[in-house]
């Protein structure tokens, strides 16, 4: 395959290449059963830990490109490979073929009185274009997805994860050819130059779907400018909501994991919302171990009294995803305090609340409207491998069709079939 850089005159006839391939793929991706979409799977997954270094080297010409370029360092470990992230895109590749394929199962049957037989089964929905930044990993996990889910997918890959995602193409379309179905089910755009993002949210003759996966700028334009159905996920900003009957220490580690496990991740903990009658109880045990990990603290009047440390909070700290150790806290009056703010400022990601009391945490669970809501559970763990999905194509804050963990059955959609015996409408 081409994978070199090529000017943007050449956009059109770029994209329009690889949609003609890509529909050549699609015909026999949707008819192949589980088996050989499992073998190429499990052969990419092989070829993934075979070739690890030749994954790192690649990695290691994007980092340091994104280092000369002045990438934050939050960005430069959303782009970071190693041996332990290598390791774990081999092993979702693998979890992905162990689990059940969703393409021909039967959602629903039912009999009309006139004798009629109608179900709905689940098809892949046909050719699918992700778009993303810095996460070479995106690439095996789109590429793994849509190949189980029947799917036809072309990435497209920001410039700074280009040898790293090129890289991994090649060993996905590696392992199709070896399990006898068309390397061109997964494609790379084959330029950095932006133009060819435009060419692909117009290809309404070949493309089903986009799924874009960065920042806000790129949501933006996706949402704006495609004329292909779009399957986003805006800002992760996620709130912790610390309850006035919360365990201190569970609240303590919790939002610790929340904040700092990984600060760039789509799944980070943003705000941090302190029931008022927990402030003199909870506040600092939580706040001094997030300052004991490095982390700053923004707090509005009621923080900063109990907290010296803590830097004055702005109204535009309580709608910023840092993807930083940065962390917004604020005092609300209750649980309906907490979802008050989060309605007011939240992307409708993911939202956590920490209490003992079960009556609480069902309001919350029931009134927050957010994709993902949880009760005494790290909002990191917003990720459709820990959901048992085996990886996710992407955390959807839409609300047709698909939302949060979008992994292999959220790339279906269904036909109707229906079965007579030669039987006419009146």
């Amino acid at each position: 395959m081409n994978v070199q850089t090529k000017p943007s005159e050449d956009a059109v006839a770029i994209v329009a290449e690889l949609g003609r391939r890509a529909k050549g793929a699609a015909v026999a991706l949707r008819n192949a059963g589980t088996a050989p979409k499992n073998r190429a799977l499990t052969e990419a997954a092989r070829l993934i830990r075979g070739e690890k270094a030749a994954i790192l080297a690649a990695n290691a010409k994007d980092i340091a490109a994104a280092q000369a370029a002045g990438m934050t360092s939050a960005l430069q470990d959303r782009l970071l490979l190693n041996e332990t992230r290598v390791e774990a895109m081999a092993k979702g590749l693998d979890e992905i073929a162990l689990l059940p394929d969703p393409v021909g199962a039967k959602i629903e049957e039912w009999t009309r009185p006139n004798g009629l037989v109608i179900s709905r089964v689940r098809v892949p929905i046909g050719i699918i274009g992700v778009i993303y930044e810095a996460r070479p990993n995106v690439t095996a996990d789109a590429g793994a997805l849509c190949i189980k889910s029947g799917n036809v997918v072309v990435l497209r890959g920001g410039s700074d994860s280009f040898h790293s995602s090129r890289a991994i193409v090649e060993l996905l379309r590696r392992a199709l050819a070896t399990a006898g179905l068309p390397e061109d089910c997964v494609q790379l755009v084959p330029t950095t130059d932006r133009a060819a993002v435009g060419e692909m949210l117009r290809a309404m003759d070949w493309l089903d779907l986009i799924v874009p996966r960065g920042g806000r700028s790129l949501i933006d334009r996706v949402t704006e400018e495609s004329r292909v159905p779009v399957l986003r996920h805006y800002d992760g900003i996620c709130h912790v909501y610390v309850d006035r009957d919360a365990d201190v220490a569970m609240a303590r580690d919790l939002v610790a994991n929340a904040k700092m496990r990984r600060v760039s991740v789509c799944g980070a903990a943003e705000t941090l919302l302190i029931d008022r009658a927990a402030l003199d109880t909870h506040l600092m045990p939580v706040l001094a171990r997030l300052h004991e990990l490095g982390c700053e603290v923004r707090g509005d009047g009621d923080v900063r009294q109990r907290d010296a440390a803590a830097l004055p909070a702005t109204e535009k700290d309580w709608r910023t995803e840092y993807l930083a150790p940065v962390i917004a806290v604020a005092t609300v009056d209750g649980v309906d305090g907490a979802i008050r703010h989060i309605a007011t400022y939240g992307s409708q990601h993911t939202e956590t609340i920490v209490t003992d009391n079960e009556a609480t945490a069902a309001r919350f669970l029931d009134e927050v409207d957010s994709a993902i809501v949880m009760h005494n559970a790290s909002t990191q763990f917003a990720d459709g491998a820990e959901f048992g999905l085996g990886a996710e194509i992407g955390i959807s804050t839409n609300r047709m069709h698909a939302r949060g963990p979008v992994g292999l059955v959220e790339l279906t959609t269904y036909k109707n079939i229906v079965r007579g015996k030669g039987t006419l409408r009146p």
